[in-house]
């Protein structure tokens, strides 16, 4: 098994990009910032309070490549996934349980919930259909999912307590609050431990075997199916830490479409850093979190209403000039 995945080791994770742009624009991107941080508070600010909206994107972001690494499938279902076990943490703090109990709770049972719902609704459909098939089966599950949301909960705005003390930090003038810093470390940290699994563990090693060469990962003695069912826990995971840390924003409401907008921001994300490299959703996931957040500041007609067009407009603009996302690379296939 070993063997399998140290030919592939490159293409998975954080590959190294086949240009010399991609990198030279990061790095102008970043000096960027970082020059503009120094000049401006106001600029500073706003770049910490985008990093942290891109940390929750980045890790729906990762979750979405994910399951597409293993299905070549878009999973539409995994913000309702994520706003399920979202409400499940609150339920849970309802009962009594403060929130970091909650909180490990809830990724247990959203790993059981991912496994439970690729074994019993996806897999199936996957053997008997096409990938359209698959695609349709997802979206059926974002109906559903969202609706027993409302069945069980009501459509009612729900409020989550706050993880963090509302304490402002002020360093050179420049106030930064620790909910926005502290998101940004949980949800960087959940995609590091993530890697940290798929590149030293043999579970990790297996998982990687069977989403990129299943059939030969099958003759090393992989079970594939279960490897994928194992992808789809640790996928709702990573889409449970997305919920909690944006029902936890001031500026996000725990409601039945709560993830539905954050959603599409982590596939605007996927498809600019690359549907097949993690490391590119997370950079791209950043990326976008500070562009939104730098153009509702400074440029007046960008209205909250229009930063998902804007998203858009960058994600088009990424497959113009590069079809496969920043670090994607081009499949070639015969026929």
């Amino acid at each position: 098994m070993t063997a399998v995945v140290a030919a592939l080791e490159r293409r998975l994770w954080f590959r190294p990009s086949t240009s010399w742009i991609v990198p030279a624009a990061l790095v102008g991107v970043a000096v960027f910032l970082v020059v503009g941080s120094l000049r401006s508070s106001l600029f500073a600010q706003q770049t910490i309070s985008g990093l942290a909206n891109g940390g929750i994107y980045a890790s729906l972001a990762v979750a979405l490549v994910l399951i597409y690494r293993a299905t070549e499938v878009i999973n539409f279902a995994q913000g309702a996934l994520a706003t399920f076990t979202t409400y499940v943490a609150w339920q849970l703090m309802a009962w009594g349980l403060s929130y970091w109990p909650a909180f490990a709770c809830t990724l247990g049972i959203a790993f059981a919930g991912g496994f439970l719902v690729e074994l019993v609704a996806i897999r199936p459909v996957e053997r008997r259909g096409s990938q359209i098939t698959a695609v349709i089966a997802a979206i059926g599950l974002l109906i559903l999912v969202e609706g027993s949301v409302g069945w069980i909960w009501g459509n009612q705005v729900k409020f989550m307590p706050a993880p963090f003390p509302s304490h402002i930090y002020n360093v050179g003038g420049v106030a930064f609050s620790r909910q926005d810093l502290s998101t940004i470390g949980i949800s960087i940290a959940a995609v590091l431990v993530l890697w940290l699994f798929f590149r030293f563990t043999k579970v990790g090693l297996a998982m990687r075997a069977a989403a990129v060469r299943p059939q030969a990962a099958r003759l090393v003695g992989v079970r594939v199916s279960w490897m994928l069912s194992l992808g789809w826990g640790l996928a709702a995971v990573l889409g449970a830490v997305a919920g909690m840390m944006a029902a936890a924003s001031p500026s996000v409401l725990l409601q039945p479409s709560m993830m539905d907008g954050i959603l599409i921001y982590a596939f605007a994300a996927a498809v600019v850093g690359g549907l097949e490299s993690a490391a590119g959703a997370v950079i791209g996931a950043l990326l976008i979190g500070v562009l939104l957040n730098l153009l509702g500041s400074y440029v007046s007609w960008v209205t909250p209403q229009l930063l998902l067009p804007v998203a858009f407009v960058v994600m088009l603009i990424v497959l113009l000039v590069k079809p496969s996302g920043l670090f994607g690379r081009t499949r070639v296939r015969r026929v």
